[in-house]
């Protein structure tokens, strides 16, 4: 609690999340109700955003690691962000409706750079500095989560004045991002180590020899990309489910507020559940309520009871991320731990988007909501019991990596352990 670092971190985690999430959530709304855009073509957008983030994601992951803990990339994001406002007004949203191609590919590339890949580079370099300054990942990561659900609460209440106000916060917020960044001040031999710590493509070829790199993110395939894909337009369900859009759109920025608000609480204790079960029962514990849900949402059809299950997103993804940094700094290189992140578990969630997204889009026009729901909650379920058989126990030692790599992690380890 006395750490600075920890503070001013987490109040960069605060402003960025709030910057993505105050639109973000109202995306597949903003979508439908006011571009009229069909299922499909929501589902070939999130597709492409796909692509476009798959492309980004190892070069993001790659620049990460070679410049350390240097904050030149969280500077250039900040400064994206900033422009979310008059894109999504004057740009985006008026090409998707004249010429829908390029407004697709011009957002995905926007999309990509901004917050689908920068998000990861963000955690990654958060979740650095804490292993370096002792404090734990989700519970800075918490606060990102509190600034989601204050941008969604807020955001619901503005969409129906005026559904341009969520970009316009998003580029005011930028102003917080900067500020507070300009304020984190890190050891300047920190910077120095993890810059001499830097990694070459030939260590990156060899990680990803390793069949647990692969099982790992098959693993991430079948399930966490699956509850991505799960989630894009299902805001435009629960609001359906409701007397008038209006109605569903407030109680659906309510209920998405208040379930990112315990995401929050979730985060702080998943280092304390994750530490306590292992890495790997924490990631087959996320994926089996993932299960739940879908399969769940699949059945309940009033809205007491799919805003209950709509809640558990909560648990799932606090579990979920904390148990993926802990289970990828246990078992790989730790240099190479921004690769890791953003194409062991990134990448391979965007693989999976940019497949299923257009299918999955096309099967709510064709059969509706509770069926695909059910359709997906069997995908999960299957990638739950793989991951169960095939990702790496707590108790194995470390593989696949050099020695000199190995006595990194060691070293590495030993400081905050």
């Amino acid at each position: 609690m006395k750490n600075s670092l920890y503070w001013k971190l987490s109040a960069f985690f605060f402003a960025f999340f709030f910057c993505w999430l105050v639109f973000f959530a109202f995306m597949p709304i903003w979508f439908k109700q006011i571009l009229h855009l069909s299922g499909t073509e929501i589902g070939t957008i999130y597709s492409v955003n796909a692509i476009f983030t798959m492309m980004m994601q190892p070069c993001y992951g790659y620049i990460s690691d070679r410049i350390g803990l240097k904050k030149t990339l969280l500077y250039f994001i900040t400064g994206m962000v900033s422009l979310t406002g008059p894109f999504f007004i004057f740009v985006y949203g008026p090409l998707l409706t004249s010429f829908f191609s390029a407004g697709v590919v011009v957002g995905a590339i926007f999309m990509a750079l901004v917050f689908l890949a920068g998000c990861a580079v963000v955690e990654s370099f958060i979740e650095k500095v804490g292993r370096r300054y002792n404090f734990e990942f989700g519970r800075a990561r918490m606060w990102g989560s509190l600034g989601a659900a204050v941008g969604i609460f807020f955001a619901g209440i503005a969409f129906n004045i005026n559904p341009n106000i969520i970009f316009w916060f998003a580029s005011v917020g930028s102003a917080v991002m900067f500020i507070v960044l300009m304020n984190v001040k890190l050891d300047e031999a920190d910077v120095e180590v993890a810059k001499k710590n830097n990694i070459s493509l030939k260590d990156v070829r060899q990680l990803f020899k390793s069949k647990d790199v692969w099982s790992f993110m098959v693993f991430i395939l079948g399930s966490a990309c699956v509850y991505s894909v799960f989630d894009q337009q299902f805001p435009i369900y629960y609001a359906s489910l409701f007397p008038t859009e209006a109605e569903g759109n407030s109680a659906f920025g309510y209920l998405n507020s208040f379930q990112v608000f315990l995401e929050a609480g979730g985060m702080c204790i998943a280092p304390w559940i994750v530490n306590k079960i292992g890495a790997k029962k924490g990631l087959v514990l996320a994926a089996t309520i993932m299960t739940f849900r879908m399969l769940g949402s699949g059945i309940v059809t009033n809205t007491y009871g799919i805003s209950a299950i709509k809640l558990l997103h909560a648990i799932e993804l606090s579990i979920l991320l904390v148990a993926v940094f802990k289970y990828l700094a246990k078992n790989f290189d730790n240099r190479l731990s921004s690769v890791m992140y953003l194409v062991g578990f990134q990448l391979s969630n965007q693989v999976g988007a940019a497949i299923l997204s257009p299918i999955v889009g096309s099967l709510y026009d064709s059969i509706g909501f509770p069926p695909t729901y059910l359709f997906l909650g069997v995908v999960v379920g299957s990638f739950t019991l793989f991951g169960l058989f095939s990702l790496r126990s707590d108790n194995k030692n470390i593989g696949n990596i050099s020695s000199s790599a190995v006595n990194d992690n060691v070293l590495e380890q030993s400081k905050y352990n």
